[in-house]
């Protein structure tokens, strides 16, 4: 199976962006915790403009990366590997099952208490750290397995939103929210108008987003929404939305995700953090990244398969599917983000916080691990996955 020199672009970008994830959240966790812990931490939480930078971060920032989440995901569907129905249903099953089972595992555990509304946090997986980890098996891995644990990540940060969308909004101002969809609706227009100049699209994307903030709804789905107003024409190399998201592929895996870990993994590690880790919201999100996300992957990709509905690449094995849903348990960035909307008591946001950092670095090392004994035992034998 070819890659695309888009895919390429983006699989490369993602590759560097989940290695730098990496470093700058071990740095930020050492720093939380070092002899400028009080500076450090407060710094994050300096007021600008009535909110904290952290907030700018989440509220702000997030809303470019899920902007380019959302030309990814129109991207795929239009020309990738969701554009037809027989390529995209397994990365769909797939990512359906990695977040049915790991939020009914997370609900086995906390329906009927206070932390029932994490059930979302164990539901993501973190596209970055994910293709990262996998790039250290260089060459062995087979192209259809890029393509399909890009295409599961894709769909379940698509999940994810919808889950922000529905479950995560409390109150709701209608005419806020109703004037930030008139404001999609004249960008949707000027769509319709082929008007390909990007400025209409970028103030209206702002002014959408301002509103969006005020409504009630999650401000960081502006992007998203924005993502399929702007002109996709024919996908080449000359229309917006390709030169748009090239464009935002490096300041989004180099600056925005890196400053979102950096700020959300300043962590103040107390003596007896272990104790948090046996509570039921702890125990949900460990149980739903490690164990639940690898099941619920393999299980409905399997389903889908037996009943006809998908089909295996032919370089690809049932083991193979296996590795890659347990990468699927790295979820750290879209956890976290979740574990923000989720919860407000701060104890309970470090706690959280604690346990997707353990979990993904349990899911990414035995995904790493599997994969890299299975590939290289097929490897050495000759044959082909």
């Amino acid at each position: 199976m070819r890659l695309t020199s888009t895919f390429k672009t983006f699989f490369e970008s993602e590759k560097a962006g989940g290695i730098l994830l990496v470093f700058v959240t071990v740095l930020s966790l050492f720093l939380a915790n070092s002899s400028i812990q009080t500076e450090y931490i407060q710094f994050w939480s300096t007021n600008v403009g009535h909110h904290s930078i952290t907030h700018w971060i989440n509220d702000g920032l997030m809303t470019i990366f899920f902007l380019l989440i959302g030309l990814e995901l129109e991207r795929e569907i239009y020309h990738g590997e969701l554009s037809s129905i027989k390529n995209a249903a397994l990365p769909i099953f797939g990512a359906f099952g990695g977040m049915l089972i790991p939020a009914g595992l997370f609900l086995l555990l906390n329906f009927g208490t206070t932390t029932q509304n994490g059930a979302g946090i164990p539901m993501a997986t973190d596209i970055a750290f994910a293709i990262g980890i996998l790039s250290l098996l260089g060459n062995r891995v087979p192209a259809s397995l890029k393509i399909f644990l890009t295409a599961l990540a894709v769909m379940d940060d698509l999940g994810a939103i919808i889950v922000i969308a529905v479950f995560y909004t409390t109150t709701i101002s209608f005419l806020n929210l109703g004037i930030a969809l008139s404001i999609l609706g004249v960008l949707f227009i000027l769509n319709r108008m082929k008007i390909h100049s990007l400025i209409p699209y970028l103030i209206g994307g702002i002014a959408m987003w301002y509103f969006m903030l005020n409504s009630g709804v999650h401000a960081t789905i502006t992007g998203v929404l924005l993502a399929f107003v702007i002109p996709f024409g024919d996908g080449g190399k000359k229309t917006l939305s390709y030169q748009l998201q090239h464009f935002l592929h490096k300041p989004v895996a180099f600056i925005i995700l890196p400053l979102f870990a950096i700020a959300n993994t300043c962590i103040a590690i107390n003596s007896n953090w272990q104790e948090g880790l046996v509570h039921p919201n702890s125990l949900g999100i460990i149980l739903g990244l490690v164990i639940g996300k690898p099941l619920g992957i393999f299980l409905f990709s399997f389903l889908g398969v037996s009943l006809g509905l998908c089909a295996l690449p032919k370089d690809l094995k049932w083991k193979t599917i296996l590795g890659a849903g347990m990468l699927g348990g790295i979820g750290f960035t879209m956890s976290i983000f979740i574990t923000l909307l989720a919860f407000k008591e701060p104890e309970e946001i470090a706690i959280s916080k604690i346990a997707i950092l353990i979990s993904s670095f349990i899911a990414g090392t035995l995904g790493f691990l599997w994969l890299k004994y299975t590939l290289k035992t097929l490897n050495k034998k000759g044959v082909q996955l």
